[in-house]
C-alpha cells in the first residue's frame, strides 16, 4: 500500500481498493495524508522516544572497559562480578545505579560488536550440572600441552576438585608420564589433602601402559587410600571440569611471556593456581573456589566415602514401544529409537537424556502421580 501511494497511483475508488487489498481505511488515510505533508514516504524509527529501563551511559562504558582489561577472562560473568565490586566501592546506590544482569551485559557486548558470534555452540540449557557433594570426595586430574620460549614442548598437570572447582595442584613436566602424574596428584594429597576418588582418562600416565593399571600413578593413588575411576574411552566430557579448565589456563598463559625453562613455567603456575583459586569467580559456583572450599560444611577423603543425593546416573536400554523406565515410570523416547542405549540422568525430579556419544535428547519433569510422563522436551 505504501509504495502504491508513494509512487502517486491514481486510486479513484479508495473504499473498494481497501477492500481488495484488505487494509483498513484509516490506516490507508493517515499513509496518504503522511506522504502530502512530507512529499514522500519513508519508513520511521519505532525506537520509543524515552527508554527508563535502557542502561546508563556510565554502566555501560564500564562494561566496555572491563571487557577489554580483563582479558582473556573477560566474558559476561566475569564482568558483573567485577562491576559489583565497583558497585560496592563507588556506591552505586546511592546514586540510583544498579549493575546490570549478565543477560544485559552480553547484549551490550553484542551491540557494541564485542562478541564474535558461535551458532553452532551448544546452549546451556542442554547441560545439567553434576558434581560431588563435598570437597575432597572427587578429584579430576588431567594433563595438556604446552610451549616454552624456545619451541621445546613442556606438559602441565592440573588436579581439580570436583565439588568447588578448588585447583589442588598445578604442575610442570617435560613428558606426560606415570611419575609426573603421580607428582601432581601426590602435591595435590599434600597441599589440600587426599580424596575419596580421582577420576582421570585412560592415557598412559594414569592407566600405566603396560603395566596394565598397576603404574606409578595407581601405586600413588592407592598409597593416599583413595581409588582411581577412569573416564569411558574417546569422552572427555566425563573430566568435562578440568578438561575445560585447561582452557582457562592457556588463556592466561598467553597474556604471560613464555617461559624459557620448566622452573620458570613452575612460577607462571604458582601465580596461576592463586589467582584462580582466590580471585577468579567462577560461574557455576557464583564466587571463587577458595571461598566456595572455606564455606564448605564438611570435607570428604578416603575415611569418607562420596554421598550424592542430587543426581542419578542410569545406563538404559530402550524398549520395542520406544520408552524407557526410571523404576515405575515411564518415558517415551519414540519407536525410532527402540533398541538403542541410552544414559538418563536424574536430577531430582529432572530428567535429562543422552544418547551414547554424549548427545542431549531431551528432558522431563517427573510427574509421581502418573506412569506415563509423556515426550521429552527438546535439548535446546
Amino acid at each position: 500500500m505504501d509504495a502504491a501511494i508513494a509512487a502517486g497511483v491514481d486510486i479513484p475508488n479508495v473504499s473498494e481498493w481497501c477492500r481488495v487489498n484488505k487494509v483498513n481505511r484509516r490506516t490507508f488515510c493517515r499513509h496518504r495524508a503522511r506522504i502530502e505533508s512530507e512529499g514522500c514516504w519513508q519508513p520511521r524509527s519505532r525506537r520509543p522516544k524515552t527508554s527508563p529501563g535502557q542502561t546508563p551511559p556510565g554502566v555501560e562504558a564500564e562494561v566496555i572497559r572491563l571487557r577489554g582489561e580483563l582479558s582473556p577472562d573477560n566474558g559476561a560473568d566475569m564482568i558483573v562480578a567485577e562491576l559489583r565490586k565497583i558497585a560496592a566501592r563507588d556506591g552505586w546506590a546511592r546514586r540510583g545505579l544498579a549493575v546490570p544482569h549478565r543477560s544485559t551485559v552480553s547484549k551490550i557486548l553484542k551491540r557494541n560488536g564485542l562478541v564474535t558470534p558461535q551458532p553452532r555452540k551448544r546452549p546451556k540449557s542442554s547441560f545439567r550440572r553434576f558434581a560431588y557433594a563435598r570437597p575432597r570426595d572427587c578429584y579430576q586430574v588431567d594433563a595438556t600441552a604446552v610451549r616454552l620460549a624456545g619451541g621445546a614442548p613442556a606438559v602441565v598437570f592440573d588436579v581439580l576438585d570436583d565439588c568447588t572447582r578448588l585447583l589442588a595442584a598445578c604442575t610442570a613436566a617435560d613428558a606426560e608420564t606415570g611419575q609426573a602424574a603421580a607428582a601432581a596428584i601426590s602435591a595435590a594429597a599434600a597441599a589440600c589433602g587426599a580424596p575419596a576418588i580421582v577420576l582421570c582418562d585412560n592415557g598412559t600416565a594414569f592407566s600405566g601402559g603396560r603395566a596394565g593399571g598397576q603404574g606409578r600413578f595407581a601405586r600413588a593413588v592407592a598409597g593416599m587410600g583413595a581409588r582411581i575411576v577412569r573416564s569411558s574411552p574417546c569422552h572427555p566430557q566425563t573430566c568435562g571440569k578440568v578438561e575445560r579448565h585447561h582452557q582457562t589456563l592457556k588463556n592466561w598463559l598467553a597474556t604471560r611471556p613464555a617461559p624459557a625453562d620448566l622452573p620458570e613455567l613452575q612460577a607462571l603456575l604458582d601465580d596461576y593456581r592463586h589467582w584462580y583459586n582466590t580471585r577468579r569467580h567462577h560461574t557455576a559456583l557464583g564466587t571463587t573456589p577458595q571461598a566456595a572450599w572455606d564455606g564448605a560444611q564438611a570435607l570428604g577423603g578416603p575415611a569418607s566415602l562420596p554421598r550424592q543425593d542430587d543426581a542419578t546416573v542410569h545406563k538404559l536400554t530402550v524398549t520395542a514401544n520406544g520408552t524407557i523406565k526410571l523404576g515405575r515410570l515411564k518415558i517415551s523416547l519414540g519407536r525410532a529409537r527402540a533398541g538403542q542405549h541410552v544414559t538418563a540422568i536424574r536430577d531430582h525430579d529432572h530428567v535429562t537424556v543422552y544418547t551414547t556419544g554424549g548427545q542431549p535428547i531431551g528432558h522431563t519433569r517427573l510427574d509421581h502421580a502418573r506412569t506415563h510422563q509423556g515426550t521429552l522436551k527438546p535439548a535446546a
